[in-house]
């Protein structure tokens, strides 16, 4: 059933010609920025062999790209999230979907997986822009992998806070402004208490992340990371099953 339901919602996510829009507007936005830090370490390049132990090319230009990567996934997110369940609850589908003898679990699993398969998409596409440098260099696979998991950890927690906030009212837009007025709130706490050295960044999703852009796959940040997913999922598990039981 959770297969039927991740079919169901990808088949629907890819007519619509919104996630086209955005999955172009990612590419250029990534590509463009992967250009600039290209030219800028060509121009450099011949004072940096006057360094010892300089900088390669993976930190230089890659490192940079998934940083910027996860700003921008964390701005579309809500937008791709924001139908899951408000726009059901808005034609008045929700009701039929929770009285049809799956599991609530299921549902939120199949539309969360969904979800998933595109930001999937989105951080293979940013590899393989990543891997073409090594049509002229050496890179740090390691440190490749280690972004590649950081990013993908770091859109799963996008995505069950937009899946939570999107089971919370009927209006889509709605659900996309708290959801990501959530997540800016969470970046500007980190920044806030980065300048203080206060605690608040320890909440901060792009904090842990950026361990893993720094090549350093931390056991803390991906327990943060899981606990953050799975406690956004149950919320939103917790929430449909009291509308079903209402019903």
């Amino acid at each position: 059933m959770i297969a039927t339901i991740i079919r169901k919602e990808l088949m629907m996510l890819f007519i619509s010609p919104l996630a086209w829009v955005l999955l172009a507007a990612i590419q250029l936005i990534l590509t463009w920025f992967f250009l600039i830090r290209l030219d800028a370490f060509l121009e450099i390049q011949p004072q940096m062999l006057q360094i010892a132990n300089p900088p390669g090319v993976t930190e230089m230009i890659v490192s940079p790209v998934f940083a910027l990567a996860a700003i921008v996934l964390m701005m579309i997110a809500p937008v791709l999230s924001m139908r899951l369940f408000a726009e059901e609850r808005r034609n008045h589908t929700l009701g039929f979907l929770l009285a049809a003898p799956v599991s609530i679990t299921a549902i939120v699993l199949g539309k969360f997986l969904a979800l998933m398969i595109f930001f999937a998409i989105i951080v293979i596409l940013i590899a393989l822009l990543s891997l073409s440098l090594l049509l002229g260099g050496v890179l740090d696979m390691g440190l490749i992998a280690s972004n590649l998991l950081g990013l993908f950890f770091l859109t799963a927690c996008f995505s069950a806070l937009g899946l939570y906030f999107s089971s919370l009212t009927a209006q889509p837009a709605i659900a996309a402004v708290t959801s990501l007025a959530a997540l800016l709130g969470l970046w500007m706490i980190d920044l806030a208490a980065s300048e203080t050295e206060g605690w608040l960044h320890y909440f901060s999703l792009l904090k842990y992340f950026r361990y893993f852009n720094q090549g350093l796959i931390d056991t803390l940040a991906i327990s943060y990371f899981l606990l953050f997913m799975v406690a956004f999922l149950v919320l939103t598990i917790r929430r449909l099953e009291g509308e079903r039981l209402h019903d």
